[in-house]
């Protein structure tokens, strides 16, 4: 199966047609809401570059009931930067290579649930995966035991953020039935991670902390920036919670992608393979592999332009402004799409074919055109940790030998983690070409 047509999402496509027209703002009413489009790497830096035209909180307040008051993600302006500042050093490289071995045996564990000989939903099995690893980075071993419970508590939550920010409201207002079961569900996740805090809080801060291996949660309870400030019981369980919610749902829908364009694209799968196999045979990587497997992150790379984790991102305005000839007001909720920038034919050469290898001959590029984590002063925190966990899943994945792709998602589903529905069915080969299940690998 080579070079299948894409998953495409409806509303992304309708925001790439319009880019195509030459549309650089697109004007929409949604009762009293004014919303503003802004196209084109030209519109996202006019975002990234002026965060003091802007503010995130209005622009994700139906997010509270999901992330917190006070997490990261709805923080403004010296908030924004001491919270994000308190949080830095537990997504830091070095920290990040003390969870290499924590990834790969949480994709190992799911691999090794499957049925040999049988197809499966690699989607749904990563996801699962994401989640084990997320919480056990967050906090240790003994607590990721409870990942399905954990997942099961948090999923009334969930199905909120996969709407637009606009209906969010309106189920808020309305205090439908969804929105209840949301709010009993972060009842119950604040409890779970009030206790873990309360825990932490009595002991001393933990040596493997401090020398960057460890759990993640002694760092956010103990840390603390250069005029001694340090993140309160409400502050970490928001970060926490929101590490949890939008890490391994956003992170699990990047993988799923991931599979499904290795299953459609055979030949960039054999060389991938080819890769893992050189660099660590049957082995999970390690921190100096992560350099030699460079088709391995531009695959990820490539997967993340195509599928980025978040369609759009929106930003509120509170000072006015011209773009291209427009006045943009305060008041406006001004909202900018990665996923049509990056299938933008003035910016991606041939933007719809999946082609890893453009990250080889240009593996950067501005800020304002590979933007899957958004840009500026709120890009994500989590995004080395994510495209590190990435990356270390799909060697665990092609470790295991070939796989087809038995049944392709149809379309690309939500707003705030693009998922691929209704999964990614795959089937793994033996060298005959034979149905063979993943079995257990030395070193995993």
């Amino acid at each position: 199966m080579e070079d299948i047509a894409l998953c495409r999402s409806r509303p992304g496509d309708w925001l790439v047609r319009r880019a195509a027209r030459g549309d650089s703002v697109v004007r929409l009413r949604l009762g009293r809401q004014r919303l503003v489009y802004l196209l084109g790497p030209e519109a996202n830096a006019a975002v990234f570059r002026h965060d003091e035209r802007f503010r995130a909180r209005e622009a994700f307040a139906a997010l509270e009931i999901v992330d917190g008051p006070t997490s990261v993600v709805l923080s403004d302006g010296a908030d924004h930067a001491r919270r994000r500042g308190l949080i830095r050093p537990a997504v830091a490289p070095r920290r990040i290579d003390g969870y290499l071995q924590t990834m790969g045996e949480a994709a190992d564990e799911g691999l090794d649930e499957v049925v040999p000989g049988s197809s499966y939903d690699a989607y749904a099995l990563f996801r699962r995966a994401v989640r084990r690893s997320t919480l056990r980075v967050l906090f240790g071993a003994e607590l990721a035991r409870r990942a399905d419970e954990i997942g099961t508590m948090l999923q009334p939550l969930l199905d909120l953020t996969d709407k637009l920010p606009q209906v969010l409201d309106w189920h808020r207002r309305l205090r439908t039935p969804a929105w209840r079961r949301a709010a009993s569900a972060r009842v119950a996740i604040d409890a779970f991670v009030n206790d873990q805090i309360a825990s932490q809080r009595e002991r001393p801060s933990e040596t493997g902390a401090a020398q960057g291996s460890g759990p993640m949660l002694p760092l956010l309870v103990h840390g603390r920036d250069g005029a001694g400030s340090g993140l309160d019981d409400q502050e970490i369980r928001d970060q926490a919670i929101t590490m949890i919610a939008a890490g391994y749902e956003t992170t699990g829908a990047a993988m799923g992608w991931i599979v499904y364009l290795l299953g459609a694209h055979p030949h960039w799968q054999r060389r991938a393979r080819e890769e893992v196999r050189t660099v660590l045979g049957a082995r999970a990587p390690a921190p100096p592999d992560l350099e030699h497997l460079s088709l391995l992150r531009a695959i990820v790379t490539e997967a993340l332009r195509l599928y980025p984790p978040a369609m759009i991102s929106a930003r509120y305005t509170v000072e006015g402004f011209d773009h291209d000839g427009h006045r943009i007001r305060p008041g406006d909720l001004v909202i900018f799409s990665a996923y049509a920038t990056h299938r933008d034919a003035r910016v991606y050469d041939d933007p719809l074919r999946f082609d890893p290898g453009r990250w080889v001959d240009q593996p950067r590029r501005r800020p304002e055109e590979f933007l899957p984590f958004g840009g500026g002063k709120h890009r994500c925190l989590g995004s080395g940790l994510a495209m590190t966990e990435l990356t270390v899943m799909l060697s665990r994945l092609l470790a295991r030998g070939e796989y087809i792709l038995d049944r392709p998602p149809v379309r690309a589903r939500g707003f705030a983690a693009m998922a691929p529905e209704p999964g990614v069915v795959i089937t793994h080969r033996d060298e005959s070409g034979r149905a063979a299940g993943p079995t257990r690998l030395a070193g995993a």
